[in-house]
């Protein structure tokens, strides 16, 4: 744990990525940059500990709506300030909330560094969240709900989350329900915003042509500015909130909608983002269904050609993963895709992968990894993650050794201990809830 008010160099200068240094100031803000050399782009994340999961019943869905909210206006900017200044530089400026964090983030030119920080500092600690803006939010956000409710492929992720961790809050929806997004008052958003949004439950990150020491002094003027105390002592304030999540209320949930396909989830729990067998599941979700050579599209797709889509794919949090088996179909060839899938995750539970499918594995993993961090706002995300979340920070280098040294027997064994599991099943489209998909689970 480094002390606050002290900076160190985290990582050097190595092939796959710059070198990055940490600084932690007196009040717990943490300041992390990741010197890019060739660029001339900067990105700016402000990363909050605080999510959906965060959240009390009575709460549910105010880190979204509060995401919302703090583009409305400053006690120095008007929400079309907040706009027009970034827009003047052909930056962009965005925000989005999970279960365990909401990120706010800028990317500009390298010259307009200054300006981003200034502008994205002072909408996180500054909003002054207005009544009349809590009413104008609340029905963007009740159209964002339907947005989403009429996508069958999110509805039935969503209802495999609810079946899957029960309700627990992380079972809950990040954007609320329409009924708790109706019910939130501005009293209660602005307490929630007040005692969560504290220097010591955030991190700035910053990626790109930067200086680290450089980046440190535009912060700390940046959050003076906005009254924010960052180089005093501040009293503790509440961690991220973990909650084990509960075992699923029931193996399948059908959610009737009049759809031309058949959307469904069927999957298990996973490991957490901490747990040691998350490189080997990462290894066994790529062959398994994360490329078009892997068993499942070439099972599913390929020899059949039952859907248009199917992939796996895990979720980490902080006690508690997932990994899920996603398919679209047409309505009557719904049990026999659910009976293949069903039947590799079965096959891979028993026997593991073969030397090529590891092989391929691996390669999909690694350079995904390198060419998803081709830009700063990439490797800005993957810092301020790390450091909010994981609480490490490992080099590209590190990452790329930690995936190739995954072997067949670890692969095997988180196969067999996750994947041997009873499944739970999502299923949207045109059935009725009577409909029988025991089967699949069975």
């Amino acid at each position: 744990m480094q002390k606050p008010g002290t900076t160190r160099t985290v990582v050097e200068q190595g092939a796959g990525g710059g070198t990055i240094r940490r600084t932690v100031l007196p009040g717990g803000l943490r300041v992390v940059t990741e010197a890019v050399p060739g660029v001339r782009s900067v990105a700016v994340g402000i990363w909050v500990g605080v999510g959906s999961r965060d959240e009390t019943p009575s709460l549910a869905g105010a880190s979204h709506y509060l995401e919302h909210l703090l583009f409305k206006g400053t006690r120095r900017r008007s929400a079309l300030d907040i706009s027009v200044a970034i827009d003047a530089v052909g930056g962009e400026i965005n925000a989005f909330t999970s279960k365990e964090y909401t990120c706010y983030y800028a990317r500009v030119l390298d010259e307009d560094l200054p300006l981003a920080i200034d502008v994205v500092s002072d909408l996180v600690t500054s909003s002054v969240i207005t009544a009349a803006d809590v009413e104008a939010e609340r029905g963007v956000i009740l159209e964002e709900i339907a947005m989403h409710d009429d996508d069958p492929s999110d509805a039935a992720h969503e209802v495999f989350t609810e079946a899957l961790f029960g309700s627990s809050p992380l079972g809950r929806p990040v954007l609320g329900t329409v009924e708790s997004i109706e019910s939130l008052s501005r009293t209660a958003i602005n307490g929630y915003y007040k005692r969560r949004y504290r220097p010591e439950s955030m991190v700035v990150s910053v990626a790109g042509n930067v200086e680290h020491a450089a980046v440190v002094r535009l912060v700390r003027k940046a959050f003076r500015a906005s009254g924010v105390l960052v180089d005093s002592v501040l009293p503790s304030a509440p961690r991220l909130g973990v909650t084990r999540p509960l075992r699923p209320v029931v193996p399948v949930r059908v959610l009737e909608r009049r759809t031309e396909q058949a959307n469904v989830v069927l999957g298990v729990p996973g490991v957490a983002r901490t747990d040691p067998r998350r490189f080997a599941l990462g290894v066994l979700n790529a062959a398994l269904g994360g490329g078009m050579s892997s068993r499942l599209f070439q099972e599913v797709r390929e020899k059949r050609g039952l859907a248009y889509s199917v992939y796996s794919y895990t979720a980490q949090y902080a006690d508690a993963g997932m990994f899920g088996v996603y398919a679209g179909c047409q309505p009557k060839k719904v049990d026999d895709v659910l009976a293949i899938c069903r039947e590799q995750l079965a096959l891979v539970a028993a026997e593991g992968l073969t030397e090529e499918e590891l092989r391929r594995g691996k390669g999909q993993l690694r350079g995904g990894l390198v060419l998803g961090l081709e830009d700063s706002g990439s490797r800005m995300s993957r810092l301020g993650k790390a450091e909010l979340v994981h609480g490490e920070l490992l080099g590209v280098d590190d990452l790329l050794a930690q995936i190739e040294s995954v072997t067949l027997d670890e692969v095997s064994v988180v196969a067999a201990q996750l994947l041997g599991a009873t499944p739970t099943l999502a299923v949207v489209g045109p059935f009725d809830e009577g409909r029988d998909f025991s089967a699949a689970v069975a």
